[in-house]
């Protein structure tokens, strides 16, 4: 049994995480300002003896004897992050400096939840760990893209200077239950526009490409990366499964019988082009990959936005 922390532990993916590790019998604290986390993704935990809510921000030092950290604060969609792309900023680099300052007070094994975005707008296909990005550091999505590159920074700098000890992982495109309605991403859009009959919004052509990975498959990863001794990343987790924006309108339209059409938008400055991610690394120092099938991914999420809509 560890004693967890997990920053953005009310968010889509820290919410699972939380899930998996109580399962587990870990004792977990999930402390989460609730920007873009929600009580309702932890209602059911509340009353569990070994979990405990602390609503807090991450920019403020935190204090507790624990075994991992999961530093997982910070708004992952482009609606929240460039509505307040300074906090953006703050929060992952005063966030990510005070998990490594408590990671460096108490021993702890820390992963930081990083993310494909910083690889940017690819120039090599599919993305490795050894490829450095394209980004463009004065863009709107920049607060979030140099945001994670800075958080990997000061990773790697506290690994090196005070021995801390690291794991980072790169996390591209997930999806399923408890996604946030309004956080405008792919999958929850389209989903809830097909569920409502509304037009399904595409931005460019729809030939844009997403390797979009199931959530249970994601946490799967995290835990194997925070286990795994001798290897500290970056590494990539996600499914390299290649997929346009057209393909997966078609098969939501498909999947919730709608009558919904596709409408195309004036393609979105800096959105990336290509992304699927190659996991080798993944396979060969954690022995992991992806378990969930796309169609079978969606049919749990479908059946989530179906409830709450």
């Amino acid at each position: 049994m560890k004693k967890v922390l997990v920053t953005g532990g009310a968010g889509f993916v820290g919410s699972h995480l939380c899930d998996r590790l109580i399962g587990e019998g870990h004792v977990v604290i999930c402390l989460d300002n609730l920007f873009t986390g929600s009580k309702a993704n932890i209602g059911h935990l509340l009353g569990h003896p070994n979990f405990s809510f602390v609503e807090r921000d991450v920019q403020q030092p935190f204090f507790a004897q624990v075994d991992w950290i999961f530093n997982l604060a910070c708004p992952a969609s482009p609606i929240h992050y460039q509505h307040e792309p300074v906090e953006t900023v703050r929060t992952n680099v005063m966030g990510m400096l005070n998990m490594l300052e408590l990671a460096k007070a108490t021993g702890a094994r820390i992963l930081q939840a990083s993310t494909s975005e910083v690889y940017g707008d690819p120039l090599e296909h599919p993305q490795k760990e050894t490829y450095w990005g394209n980004v463009d550091p004065i863009s709107r999505r920049g607060c979030y893209d140099e945001g994670k590159r800075c958080a990997e920074t000061l990773c790697f700098d506290y690994h090196r200077e005070y021995g801390v000890d690291i794991r980072v992982i790169r996390i591209f495109n997930t999806y399923g239950p408890r996604m946030a309605q309004n956080d405008g991403r792919v999958v929850s859009n389209f989903i809830l526009q097909a569920l409502r009959g509304e037009p399904i919004t595409i931005y460019g052509d729809g030939s844009h490409t997403r390797s979009f990975q199931y959530v249970d498959d994601l946490v799967e990863g995290m835990l194997k990366m925070i286990q795994q001794d001798g290897f500290v990343g970056p590494v990539n987790i996600g499914n390299p499964g290649e997929f346009t924006l057209n393909e997966l309108a078609d098969l939501i339209i498909k999947m919730t019988g709608s009558g919904s059409e596709t409408v195309h938008l004036p393609e979105v400055d800096h959105d990336p082009k290509r992304r699927q991610a190659d996991i080798t690394l993944a396979k060969t120092e954690l022995g992991w990959e992806p378990k969930i099938k796309l169609d079978e991914g969606l049919t749990k999420t479908i059946t989530y936005f179906k409830s709450v809509v």
